[in-house]
């Protein structure tokens, strides 16, 4: 029962983006564990390291962005349309992207500056595009 109560007063104090970000937050500082991955050659090395909690890193930020497509896709998300229909490419992209880092074809930095741009702007701290 304690975690329950600790997620529903969560729930009560934190605004979704505040949430958004947080667990996007998380989700970055576990693949950011994990940047020797992307100067892995071989296969080997690389099965050893997806063993060795890349693939979990990976997955936790596979479920995050999954629930953002689908919370995205609800009629009911107050974001504009062309706002939406970005961040659901941009979460295909993810999906993709992911499924080449656990073939070993992909490098895990490209994930993390996704979340880095997205955690600044549920931040407020986007810059203007173009800039």
């Amino acid at each position: 029962m304690g975690i329950n109560a600790y997620r529903q007063t969560i729930a009560k104090t934190e605004a979704p983006r505040q949430i958004e970000r947080r667990l996007l937050s998380e989700a970055t500082s576990l693949l950011l564990q994990h940047t020797d991955f992307d100067a892995l050659e071989t296969k080997e090395e690389k099965l050893a390291a997806l063993s060795g909690g890349v693939r979990d890193a990976i997955w936790k930020n596979e479920q995050i962005w999954l629930a953002f497509k689908f919370d995205l896709a609800e009629q009911e998300n107050g974001l504009p349309p062309q706002v939406r229909a970005s961040l659901i490419s941009l979460a295909l992209w993810v999906e993709k992207h992911s499924v080449g880092v656990l073939r070993g074809t992909q490098k895990i930095k490209p994930l993390i500056d996704i979340n880095r741009s997205i955690i600044r702007g549920l931040s407020g701290d986007a810059s203007e595009e173009g800039e």
